[in-house]
């Protein structure tokens, strides 16, 4: 066979085949994101205790994606490829999930259900990442993760506004005591099935390269690669024991000054990531390979674009877990003048959120085609990038000054094109350029910058609502505007490559 250093240029059917799954993970995580708040108070949580009900989200991504990459990088299972099988199972695990979701009848079961929830979209949604950097020639890369935005968006709408369209459709919207509407009952099943057929169509219309085709294209096989165990034999445990110190202060803390409990998570994932530092660092220099020490090494021995491109991921997705979490408390309590989430007023601002995240969602499928592409051919990546983070901020001040909810359709128009670029570019930077080998592991390790700072908006975010501003959960769409302005600013730092 002949010998080429460049992938075949992929049509418009191909990139669509390739990113339809995602499609269908984006049904799930949007019923999760505009319906778990109200699940939650619908079966007794108080406001501000949503934030800790949150943590699994975040935390099983913190430990799946990383573990998902690096297995997806070592895979091949013959016709079923690399990638594909972790799409295969994630999807049948949560569309499980959201069928049992709302036949929840306690608070507790909905928080372990939410934990399977995501961690099941984790498996599916990491690999989906690193497959389109797999399938895709540089110059594509632009265009794949743009297309993968679009379906992103286009699951989203339909997610968020099921039980909106339920509700005119004349399905009971109404949640008797310590139950969940007809509306979010019907949409979560739906949901679950679409999920399943969208992946599976993924699997079906596509063939991962092999490894001897990867070889072909001038690609470096991953256990040919420079380990990441090979950084971690030269480091002292001053660093791992530094973490360990930060997070027991921050446990001492918590005990000392009486912070929410739930802080207590982030000591102790501090102390973890130090014990593990130093178990792999051990293991590195004795020369053992293992997964923790390959996990640990690469993200210790991070691309310099990857340290400054998670700087802009860490104030940006706080940002939107800000969002998720609190908007329907927000429109609820701000413009249908209630707190009570077994009322009808609550449920019909449950409504409104879903048809506002819809409308953020279309607008992000829309801008990922239109906005995207012309700006960054303009203006660059980085540049682009910037720009829509600055609109995502000013939607989120603009809830201060608007009084109708029907004109916060227009804040969503900017968090929506804040949203297109949040899911587009940064991946695009990367995936021209990390070492092709390993773009399951770094896309894992990349995550961890989306998980952070979500597990600290659930962690403290509670605390200082009720120390500073109880009972107003409007002033948590400020702070959202205030970090989405600085990870605007942190773009500044990020040099792209240049294809």
């Amino acid at each position: 066979m002949e010998r080429s250093s460049e992938k075949p240029r992929q049509s418009l059917a191909g990139l669509w085949n390739i990113s339809f799954g995602f499609f269908g993970i984006q049904i799930g995580f949007a019923l999760q994101n505009a319906n778990m708040s109200r699940i939650f108070q619908s079966l007794g949580s108080s406001v501000d205790d949503l934030p800790v009900l949150w943590i699994a989200a975040p935390l099983t991504g913190l430990l799946v994606q990383p573990i998902v990459g690096y297995l997806s990088d070592r895979t091949w299972l013959g016709r079923l490829g690399r990638r594909r099988p972790y799409f295969l199972a994630g999807a049948l695990l949560a569309s499980l999930s959201l069928l049992l979701m709302p036949l929840s009848s306690a608070l507790l079961m909905a928080a372990i259900l939410l934990w399977t929830l995501d961690a099941s979209l984790n498996i599916s949604m990491e690999p989906f990442r690193a497959f389109v950097g797999d399938m895709l020639r540089k110059d594509q890369h632009t265009a794949g993760y743009a297309v993968q935005t679009a379906f992103i968006g286009a699951g989203a709408v339909v997610g968020s506004i099921f039980p909106w369209l339920l509700d005119h459709l004349g399905i009971s919207n109404i949640a008797g005591p310590g139950g969940i509407p007809d509306t979010v009952r019907f949409s979560f099943w739906v949901g679950g099935a679409a999920l399943f057929v969208a992946v599976l169509w993924t699997v079906l219309t596509t063939r991962e390269y092999s490894p001897e085709e990867q070889q072909q294209f001038g690609e470096v096989g991953v256990h040919e690669a420079p380990a990441g165990t090979n950084l971690l034999a030269a480091r002292g445990l001053g660093v791992p024991l530094a973490w360990i110190a930060a997070g027991a202060l921050i446990i001492l803390a918590v005990a000392e000054t009486g912070l929410e409990k739930e802080v207590y998570l982030l000591g102790g994932l501090l102390v973890a990531y130090g014990l593990a530092s130093i178990v792999a660092i051990g293991s590195a220099k004795r020369g053992q390979s293992s997964m923790l020490g390959h996990i640990v090494g690469d993200f210790s021995g991070m691309p310099p674009i990857m340290k400054r491109l998670a700087l802009v991921q860490f104030f940006s997705w706080s940002a939107l877990f800000i969002m998720w979490i609190n908007t329907t408390p927000v429109v609820a309590q701000r413009f249908y003048g209630t707190t009570d989430a077994a009322s009808a007023a609550y449920q019909e601002g449950g409504n409104w959120v879903g048809v506002l995240f819809a409308v953020y969602n279309g607008v992000a499928a829309i801008a990922a085609l239109t906005i995207l592409p012309l700006l960054a051919r303009q203006l660059g990546k980085a540049r682009t990038h910037m720009i829509c983070l600055l609109l995502g901020a000013a939607g989120y001040a603009s809830f201060f000054l608007i009084r109708d909810p029907q004109w916060l359709v227009l804040s969503e128009v900017g968090i929506g094109i804040a949203w297109a670029s949040i899911l587009a570019m940064p991946y695009a930077i990367l995936a021209s350029n990390l070492p092709q080998a390993k773009l399951g592991i770094y896309m894992g390790l990349f995550n961890i910058f989306v998980v952070i700072p979500q597990l600290l908006v659930a962690t403290v975010m509670g605390s200082i609502m009720k120390a500073f501003f109880p009972g107003q959960p409007i002033y948590t769409m400020a702070f959202a505007a205030l970090v989405m302005a600085g990870a605007a600013l942190a773009t500044l730092a990020v040099r792209e490559h240049v294809d």
